[in-house]
């Protein structure tokens, strides 16, 4: 069955257990490849991601697509860590060590 993207918008989506996760907003291309990457749903249930933040799902979650879409995977919760910045989330690569002469 071919089905256009632009279908995808506004169709409700449901982790595997039967919750309301969100609705698609946008559809995530991979134009080089010529297949979905991930399904972005810009509010999201506050009881499975904290704050309602926007996630991307990946397409590859995806079980199955009709009335609505049917995740085969989504974690409990989303959460965020709080009180850690950007920089320590990340940790900086260390120095290539110098050739010594």
């Amino acid at each position: 069955m071919l089905v256009e993207m632009t279908e995808y918008l506004g169709r409700q989506i449901y982790t595997p257990d039967g919750r309301l996760l969100g609705e698609v907003d946008n559809v995530i291309v991979d134009v080089d490849g010529a297949k979905i990457e991930g399904l972005y749903v810009d509010e999201t249930a506050a009881v499975l991601v904290e704050e309602s933040r926007p996630v991307s799902v990946p397409y590859r979650w995806v079980s199955a697509v009709n009335d609505v879409i049917l995740l085969k995977y989504f974690p409990q919760r989303v959460s965020l860590k709080k009180g850690m910045s950007r920089a320590e989330e990340e940790p900086e690569a260390e120095p290539a060590p110098s050739a010594a002469r």
